[in-house]
């Protein structure tokens, strides 16, 4: 009878607890604008039930019981708690934007902070840009989206590198900054962008925690990764496209090409080459022969989720890229796996690991230079037929006017065979120990590990007594090994007494570099044909040493605290200090001390400011200095090395061997960056306008000058030896930097967002003590002086040739004009008229002056966004004004093609005093001089995409959550005065970067996407 009536309470009970549960409804909005939230995750504590929210923002939520705990969590906005009662049946959540809060935090290096408290110059990309952008590279998604970043690419060959440039050009050596990826240096190059969640740029004494990797700031990436508490989400994108050429140069068509050549044999006193001209038409556009539209595909599908302890995210990607120039022959393929996984092992010790794994390869051709595919195409006649009669390539005569570098383009491509692939495993494995609420400490070991193969093939073949000529076939194969890994352990201690916060972070870091490389070369490969291109088959003895190889290893031991600070939240303060050793400088130089600060006050936080409901919502003041390091420089410079080049005389007969190359400097010491920064955050109307400001002075000291003049009988000048390089130089970079942001809801259709950043840079070069005062580099020309300069008190890199002042026009100017016959042939009516900068009444190599500089005066972005009902639209620009460029893609023989702007040339008193006569004399016209320096400013749209989301109550059986079909078109237009292909291409070189050898064009891409969740 007990036992029954035991039964009949627990019954009772049941039915009464059952009776409690209920399912909860409701909408999430936007707090300021009412605007439904879609995919908000709603989690019950008490169930663990999740759910999310649809596209009008509403929920259900089954089996609540009252007085549970629901979790409302979205990207971007405040988390909220809202505890349940038993009468709720139905909820309005309204969530905060924490972009208004400024309480989303952004990562600094070994910690993170509110946004609200950062002290230094910090940019963040977030993955939306990411998305819209749509970049090949992940680097791309940085220019014109954060200001005094300066992205330029060498070409826009598919693979083809890109450079990155913070705040100017500091060092004549390495100026990319330094990439860490969640939490270890990597190289982001090789990342798909679609894995990315942000990018966070440091550009100022906030990188100095990282000491030595500072100098050219760092950027931090941090990859996606999933979420507790929340359900698998599924994603996958897709893209196709269509890429064409961006631009096509004006060169003379086959009759205009031959009546300027027969001008310019009149001139010169010779029989006319074309006596008929007529029937010759149009001729051939060797640019239309060798560009055509090129497919470019792109996959990417991810997995994410977690529970209360584990987080996972699984992601793969490949894109597949054909060139417009050659097709397949310069082709690039990528495919990415990553997997990330997150694990509360303990309540105190957290478990994170991830892996990338990459694949790429790529097929290239020669896409720039003299001699390149490009250059053939500009400066082979028109007259002439892409095939011969027999249906085989044309050969271009190998003549005293067409010379023996130009060969016929479509031959040059058919006859280019090579690969190469990389595979690269990188990630990072980190555990987080949690000592007391306080304390907390971190070990993370990173890695990469990336090996390459690559095979060249030369095929014997005749042009027809050109430099291409191949008299005997060989095959080179090469295979290279680097590996790093770096071993983190730092310890955060966080502690609040009263108004007062501080951040203790302390650690250390091991770094480790290596690898080897082994190149071989094969001769006379068997039937001369790719399919037997291998070492192992091609036999032939060599005439040279046919194998090269090389190995090293470096290390660097670092130790690093810093101290963060408020008072009240609103007087913020931060001191760093790193310690590094690196191998790569002797042992009277190995260790440095790179020391920092930076400061803040939140002055919207006083009392006197009166709140923050008025105009301005916020302002803050930061400043910061620091030194920072760099090592970014070749390997074992401070010892003695036998890699030069030597003969030597055994038993009467020459022995090939090896001899002392780069005479040693045992006191090479650290770059340093001395960076102080000044700058200003605000926000105004509601928080609808942000803005950012930035004052700065980046002072480069002891920069690494090569080749210092030594006594001639140390050898310098023997093969493979030069001349030492020691700490000689010093470069000061100052400028500004501005960004405006406005965002604004009208109504619940329709949501605007404008951005617009600029920088403004002034560089300069304080110290060059080489012996010469400046370094040169570049090349112009054939057999010409070095066009570019680093030399105190110019800008680096700046261009070093003669001043014109228009066209002689008549004999009596001619005779009235210093002699310019130093330069090759005396002057005559219709030839350039150098001036006399130094006034000693000759033109000669003392009258070389400034005329240029390719760095920018002004680089700005302006992007816009609207979403209107189901529709997205986005525009992103970039502009870059006051850089100079180098016209070096035309070759300056009599009988080469020409673009049209020949056709103003001069041809008799007053018709031209631009652009210089004809002729096939001897002339001074084609030294380099400011007529082939041209202001290569631009504006160019990078990105147009235009999005339409279907309602996902049509999909919500099949479980799409989303649905999103878009359209865009990249570098869509550049407006430009420049000849060239591309204004903003460099070979990313710091002397001579900016002279354009022909560089391989942007292609403009026409793409058809879509994005679908699960």
């Amino acid at each position: 009878m007990k036992s029954n009536h035991l039964l009949i309470i627990f019954l009772l009970f049941s039915a009464f607890g059952f009776a409690q549960k209920k399912d909860i409804a409701g909408t999430v909005k936007e707090r300021n604008t009412g605007i439904p939230l879609y995919g908000v995750n709603i989690s019950d504590k008490n169930s663990g039930n999740t759910v999310s929210t649809d596209f009008d923002g509403k929920f259900l939520l089954k089996g609540v019981t009252p007085g549970s705990t629901l979790v409302f969590s979205y990207v971007g906005y405040k988390t909220r708690e809202y505890k349940t009662t038993a009468n709720d049946s139905k909820v309005d959540i309204f969530l905060e934007d924490e972009a208004k809060t400024l309480n989303e935090v952004v990562v600094i290096g070994y910690g993170s902070v509110k946004k609200k408290q950062v002290t230094g110059a910090v940019s963040v990309v977030n993955s939306k840009t990411i998305e819209a952008l749509r970049p090949v590279k992940v680097e791309q998604a940085l220019q014109g989206t954060v200001a005094g970043v300066n992205v330029t690419t060498v070409g826009g060959a598919p693979g083809a590198d890109i450079s990155v440039r913070i705040r100017g050009i500091a060092t004549n050596g390495e100026n990319k900054p330094v990439a860490i990826i969640d939490g270890y240096q990597g190289d982001i190059s090789t990342l798909n962008p679609g894995d990315i969640e942000s990018l966070t740029v440091l550009k100022d004494a906030q990188a100095a925690i990282y000491g030595v990797l500072g100098a050219n700031g760092i950027i931090l990436v941090t990859t996606k990764s999933g979420k507790k508490n929340s359900k698998a989400k599924i994603s996958f994108n897709s893209s196709t496209g269509i890429q064409e050429s961006s631009r096509i140069l004006p060169t003379l068509s086959a009759t205009e090409y031959a009546l300027l050549l027969n001008e310019s044999y009149a001139n010169g006193g010779k029989a006319l080459p074309y006596p008929n001209v007529s029937g010759l038409g149009e001729g051939t556009n060797w640019q239309k022969e060798i560009f055509n539209p090129a497919p470019i595909i792109n996959y990417d599908l991810s997995i994410s989720g977690g529970s209360d302890k584990i987080t996972y995210a699984f992601s793969a990607s490949h894109l597949g890229q054909e060139g417009i120039i050659g097709g397949d022959k310069s082709g690039f393929e990528r495919n990415t796996a990553r997997i990330s996984l997150g694990a509360d092992i303990t309540d105190k010790l957290k478990f994170k690991t991830n892996a990338i794994y990459t694949l790429q390869s790529r097929k290239t051709i020669n896409d720039n230079g003299l001699g390149s595919v490009l250059f053939n195409a500009l400066n082979v006649p028109s007259t002439q037929s892409p095939y011969d009669s027999n249906g085989d390539y044309s050969l271009v005569p190998s003549t005293a006017g067409l010379g023996i570098e130009i060969i016929n383009p479509l031959a040059q491509i058919a006859n280019t065979f090579n690969e190469y692939e990389l595979t690269k495993l990188n990630g990072v494995v980190g555990l987080d120990y949690k000592f007391t609420d306080a304390f907390v400490l971190t070990g993370t070991l990173g890695f990469n590990n990336q090996n390459s193969q690559e095979r060249i093939f030369a095929k014997q073949i005749s042009y027809g007594g050109k430099v291409f000529d191949v008299n005997r076939s060989s095959v080179i194969q090469r295979a290279t090994f680097d590996n790093n890994y770096s071993l983190d352990i730092y310890g955060n201690y966080t502690k609040k007494i009263g108004d007062h916060n501080v951040v203790g972070t302390l650690g250390t870091t091991v770094f480790k570099e290596y690898g080897n490389q082994l190149s071989a070369t094969g001769f006379d490969v068997p039937y001369n044909s790719w399919n037997y291109a291998d070492i192992s088959l091609a036999n032939g003895l060599p005439t040279v040493a046919p194998n090269t190889s090389y190995v090293y290893d470096e290390r660097r031991l670092s130790y690093f605290a810093r101290l963060q600070y408020d008072f009240k939240g609103k007087y913020l303060l931060s001191a760093m200090l790193r310690r590094d050793s690196s191998t790569k400088f002797g042992p009277n130089n190995r260790i440095a001390f790179f020391p920092s600060m930076t400061a803040g006050w939140i002055i919207s936080d006083e009392s006197f400011f009166g709140g923050t409901d008025g105009i301005v919502n916020f302002l803050k003041l930061r400043g910061s200095y620091g030194i920072l390091g760099n090592d970014q420089i070749p390997n074992n410079g401070y010892i003695s090395q036998l890699n030069g080049e030597a003969t030597y005389v055994f038993n009467n007969t020459l022995t090939a061997g090896l001899a002392t190359g780069q005479i040693p400097n045992p006191n090479l010491k650290w770059e340093q960056a001395k960076k102080f920064d000044l700058g200003l955050d605000l926000k105004m109307f509601d928080n609808k306008i942000n803005i950012i400001a930035d004052y700065f002075i980046d002072t480069r000291a002891d920069l690494l000058i090569p080749n210092i003049p030594v006594s001639g009988i140390l050898g310098t000048a023997a093969p493979g030896a030069s001349a030492p390089t020691i700490n000689a130089g010093n470069v000061k970079n100052t400028g500004v930097e501005f960004a405006i942001d406005y965002k604004n809801t009208f109504s619940n259709k329709l949501t605007l967002s404008l951005g617009y950043n600029v920088a403004f840079i002034q560089n300069e070069v304080t110290q060059v003590n080489n012996g010469t005062g400046f370094i040169e580099g570049g090349a112009f020309g054939v057999g010409q002086p070095a066009p570019a300069r680093m030399q105190v008190g110019k800008p680096m890199g700046y261009f070093f040739g003669y001043k014109t002042n228009g066209i002689f026009q008549n004999q009596t100017e001619v005779d009235a004009a210093p002699s310019q016959v130093a330069l090759g042939a005396e002057a005559q009516a219709g030839d350039l008229r150098y001036v006399d900068v130094n006034g000693d009444g000759v033109i000669n190599t003392l009258d070389r002056t400034d005329i240029g500089s390719p760095i920018a005066a002004a680089t700005m972005g302006f992007n816009v966004q609207l979403d209107y009902k189901n529709f997205d639209f986005v525009a992103y620009t970039f502009a870059s004004v006051g850089n100079d460029m180098v016209r070096n893609y035309e070759r300056t023989l009599t009988d080469v093609n020409r673009l049209d702007y020949v056709l103003d040339r001069w041809t008799g008193e007053g018709t031209s005093n631009s652009v210089p006569r004809v002729t096939t004399s001897a002339t001074s016209n084609n030294v380099f001089s400011d007529y082939f320096v041209e202001d290569a400013s631009f504006i160019r749209i990078q990105n147009v995409q235009l999005g339409y989301t279907v309602d996902p109550a049509y999909f919500a059986k099949a479980g799409i959550s989303k649905f999103r079909v878009y359209t865009g078109v990249n570098n869509l237009y550049t407006f430009t005065k420049y000849k060239g292909y591309d204004p903003g291409a460099s070979n990313g070189a710091p002397i001579g970067g900016g002279i354009d050898y022909g560089f391989y064009p942007i292609p403009r891409t026409y793409l058809l996407g879509l994005n679908v969740n699960f």
